[in-house]
């Protein structure tokens, strides 16, 4: 459907987020009154892209999703989560690693296969936030790699949806 250029334009209602990596992409989803993220599935990477996004098409549908949000590793100093852009084929910050740039090529060309509109939120350290989540509720022995996706699938939601709520309602 459409890469949005702010989150705040995602729907109200279910959304889908995704912790997108190379080989695991973490998938969490939140209520209709977006009030709690949970851990849904982890997913392992296809052969190919199309059968990735096929996947995930499914699980909006399935889950009834409105909109789905994409992690993206902002890792430049002072770039806030309500300051990504979707310039998704054009020009990225200088600063941008290596992983942003992927995540936002990879992200744009999934927005284009879903049938809800996508955009992205700053997942910086999200990663060690689930980890540390994990360590604390005793789950990260048992849990592993895989588990530590989906939390932090939860934490990039979580972190978007308190946001949206401090934002407040909008004209």
């Amino acid at each position: 459907m459409a890469l949005l250029a702010s989150a705040f334009d995602l729907p109200a209602g279910r959304l889908l987020a995704l912790d997108l990596g190379q080989a695991r992409t973490g998938v969490a989803v939140c209520d209709e009154l977006g009030l709690l993220a949970t851990p849904l599935t982890v997913l392992r990477r296809h052969a190919t892209r199309s059968a990735d996004f096929a996947e995930i098409a499914a699980l909006v549908q399935r889950e009834r999703a409105v909109g789905v949000l994409m992690g993206l590793p902002v890792n430049a100093p002072g770039k806030t989560a309500a300051g990504v852009d979707a310039a998704e084929d054009g020009p990225a910050p200088a600063d941008e690693g290596a992983q942003a740039r992927w995540a936002r090529r990879y992200g744009g060309r999934l927005a284009r296969a879903l049938p809800v509109p996508a955009a992205f939120w700053d997942e910086t350290f999200s990663t060690a936030e689930a980890v540390r989540l994990a360590a604390e509720s005793g789950t990260r022995g048992a849990a592993g790699r895989k588990d530590i996706d989906a939390l932090a699938a939860v934490v990039i939601l979580g972190d978007f949806l308190e946001a949206r709520r401090a934002r407040g309602p909008q004209p």
